[in-house]
């Protein structure tokens, strides 16, 4: 179809108009949303460093941080569920305000706790932001949603800019509590991302669609939903277990903080910059492809980590670790709307996340355990194992060679 002919197409068909603004919307909410999620862990660790009782507990806040993730997936869910996706965004953008406060405060006051209580309200937020994603497929018919959930994602090439930036120029401004004055300024971004939700119209649920939809048991035993959850829980594993130890990597290494929120920058770029076409990608050769391609590019960012701890050997860990973040995640999300009927979107979108969020705060954990106890190159080479358990599950689901069916019918 020509440009022309599309555009008429828009101009006779309102809804095809209105679920474009609302992609719009969301790509925007992504892009301002995400850079609470960036701000966090370029600066989680380092703060956890500087105000916990034990320096083992520095990567604590980024793990509440993840918790929180989990935690309130299932509860936004069903929300999402019983009273529409924007009800559900205005409550994490309300979270994201509240972090950067509380954020503020604890700096302030030098109380460790008080930062990790933050984080936790941060993972909140960061949780509904990601539910961006699913939101703009509700917004599209069903052969365009591979590309409107990879439109989305691309918002975070702007998240990837925003946080850091936001870091390098406001951390410094409260003297002497670092970071303070950047909190501020994340709290006011939220706000920002709030009244740009409040114009999304995403279709509310039918009753139909509240109390719909096949036995639990049932949707979780398909195995495709089983491969994309894998792939899903140990992409973002990951990137979250090798993203949360390598700001503190660099510190410990001597390397300045306007180095590592550099590479912070790039390897959030690369995370979200491949959206622009992971769509198109996922369309032409399919899911599992992509996702393969992921897992092979986290690979090789770890074979890159483990041959030197000088700036050009962190920040290219990082970029390739972002582009396959970026091909295993989105893959997998993608995986899962083949997964589901309209009616019960909700719900499996909110499970697979809950696993792969709640994973990852194992990940994050560990991660700073195994870094101040055994060294960077240890959490590099711990990284290898779930990568060949999620390349065995795409094997096995290759050789069953499921059909996927055709379960998600058009926006409502």
């Amino acid at each position: 179809m020509s440009n022309t002919a599309a555009n008429a197409e828009t101009l006779r068909n309102p809804e095809a108009q209105s679920g474009r603004a609302d992609i719009l919307r969301l790509t925007l909410a992504q892009a301002l949303g995400g850079a609470n999620a960036a701000i966090v862990y370029a600066t989680g660790a380092i703060v956890g460093n500087a105000l916990a009782p034990s320096k083992e507990l520095a990567t604590l806040p980024i793990t509440v941080f993840v918790i929180g993730m989990a935690a309130c997936t299932l509860p936004a869910g069903a929300i999402a569920r019983r009273h529409g996706r924007r009800a559900a965004f205005l409550m994490g953008t309300g979270c994201g305000v509240l972090v950067g406060v509380l954020a503020a405060l604890a700096i302030v006051l030098g109380s460790f706790w008080l930062f990790c209580a933050a984080t936790f309200f941060g993972g909140a937020y960061a949780a509904v932001v990601l539910s961006f994603r699913f939101a703009a497929a509700d917004c599209v018919a069903p052969e365009r949603r591979p590309r409107a959930l990879s439109i989305v994602m691309a918002g975070g090439v702007f998240a990837g800019v925003i946080g850091p930036q936001l870091v390098t120029f406001t951390m410094n401004l409260w003297e002497p509590h670092l970071f303070a004055a950047t909190f501020l300024a994340q709290a006011v971004v939220a706000g920002l991302c709030g009244v740009i939700l409040l114009g999304v119209r995403v279709p509310k649920p039918t009753a139909a669609e509240v109390r719909g939809g096949r036995p639990l048991g049932d949707i979780l035993r398909q195995p495709r939903f089983i491969t994309a959850v894998i792939c899903g829980v140990v992409s973002y594993m990951l990137m979250n277990f090798i993203m949360t130890s390598a700001p503190l990597a660099m510190h410990l290494n001597d390397l300045s903080q306007e180095m590592s929120n550099l590479g912070l920058q790039w390897h959030i770029i690369a995370m979200y910059a491949p959206s622009f076409i992971t769509g198109r990608l996922i369309t032409r050769f399919g899911a599992a492809r992509v996702v393969a391609s992921g897992l092979a590019l986290t690979a090789i960012s770890i074979a890159i980590g483990l041959t030197g701890v000088d700036v050009v050997h962190f920040w290219l860990t990082l970029i390739l670790l972002g582009l396959g973040w970026n091909f295993g995640f989105v893959g997998a999300s993608a995986m899962v709307l083949e997964c589901h009927r309209p009616e019960e979107r909700t719900l499996v979108q909110s499970l697979n996340d809950f696993a792969v969020f709640g994973t990852m705060a194992v990940g994050s954990f560990y991660s700073g355990n195994l870094l101040t106890a055994h060294g960077w190159d240890v959490v590099l080479w711990v990284s290898f194992a779930p990568l060949a358990l999620a390349l065995a599950a795409l094997a096995v689901n290759q050789r069953l060679q499921p059909i996927p069916q055709a379960m998600n019918a058009g926006p409502k």
